[in-house]
């Protein structure tokens, strides 16, 4: 059976299919909702049910909360209409015109940034065009029907002369990240789906940036700064880092450069779980605390976060208590122990 769904923030009207998403049905039909994981851990998606039931296939409460589910709130990438219904979603109008595609890719270039996170470089066809915005993530396919989702950490500009650049974390006893590190080779074929995610700089926001990476969210992070650089941006940004331990920034020295010669960056890395070896004298703790210090007033800024959830949601919470505008607040959630099978 399929039913109609309304938005009422732009009197939009479509259907879903049978057992379709919301999410779902709105991408088929052409309107681009906000969203980031698909699998109901980020919350990016997360809009007001105004009329109508409902079924949520998964809900995480760290997620979508008993209390925001009595209160009309869903998650549009897991909620499946049990009949008609009214939804408050800000579609989002700028990545519409870019198409999904699946594509092979090589791999150009491999590298060890530290113990436990790699860096690959995949070149692209040079029959194809393949159209993103940084931020967004693509989908390496396996050959089991499986897929592992990565984000993409560098501009396409940058793309075209180097290849797609990914920064993938090895998560012990995982079941696909431990053959990017021991088994996969330079000039492998790896099959990718993409672009897909809300998440990019809304450049038409005249604010100050703060961004916020938290272990490999610092791949996201990366091509936001690169793409606000090559549109030779004006917003200050301020950078957060944060990471266990001094090895876990593994690019710690490109972001020390950017602050070093662009005016009105500033880079701020926080380790949580900083020993002797590390001889660190920055900033210590979570990273979520370090910015409730520094800024307590947060009206008036635009906040891209990108880590695992926890972090996500912790910086939530400091920025509703410290007046930041909701709207304003842009992440990419992701869980490590996804990979774990």
């Amino acid at each position: 059976m399929t039913h109609s769904i309304h938005n009422i923030t732009n009197n939009t009207r479509f259907h879903t299919e049978k057992d379709e998403t919301i999410l779902q049905a709105a991408l088929r039909n052409g309107h681009l909702y906000p969203y980031g994981c698909q699998s109901g851990a980020c919350g990016a998606c997360k809009a007001r049910l105004v009329s109508g039931k409902v079924e949520h296939i998964m809900r995480d409460p760290g997620v979508l909360s008993d209390d925001e589910l009595e209160q009309g709130l869903c998650l549009p990438c897991q909620a499946v209409p049990l009949e008609d219904i009214e939804i408050e979603v800000k579609e989002i109008a700028r990545a519409r015109e870019i198409e999904i595609k699946t594509l092979p890719t090589r791999v150009r270039e491999k590298t060890l940034l530290c113990e436990d996170v790699v860096q690959l470089y995949l070149s692209l066809p040079s029959t194809q065009t393949f159209d993103y915005l940084p931020g967004q993530y693509i989908n390496i396919l396996l050959k089991n029907g499986r897929e592992r989702s990565f984000s993409i950490a560098n501009t396409p500009t940058q793309a075209k002369q180097e290849g797609l650049e990914l920064h993938i974390r090895v998560v012990p006893d995982g079941y696909y990240s431990p053959q990017i590190k021991d088994s996969v080779q330079v000039k492998a074929i790896l099959r990718i789906q993409g672009p897909f995610g809300t998440y990019f700089l809304r450049k038409d926001e005249n604010q100050p940036i703060i961004m916020v990476a938290g272990g490999t969210g610092y791949a996201p992070i990366k091509g936001l700064i690169e793409d606000a650089l090559e549109n030779d941006s004006k917003m200050p940004i301020t950078l957060y880092w944060g990471a266990r331990t001094r090895a876990d920034l593994y690019l710690n020295e490109q972001a020390e450069q950017w602050a070093n010669r662009i005016e009105d960056f500033t880079y701020i890395p926080v380790l949580s779980d900083a020993s002797d070896a590390d001889n660190w004298s920055g900033r210590t703790g979570f990273v979520h605390d370090a910015i409730a210090q520094d800024f307590p007033d947060a009206a008036g800024h635009s906040v891209y976060a990108s880590g695992p959830p926890v972090m996500v949601n912790a910086l939530k919470e400091v920025f509703k208590n410290n007046g930041l505008d909701a709207d304003f607040f842009y992440s990419d959630a992701f869980d490590y122990a996804a990979e774990n099978e």
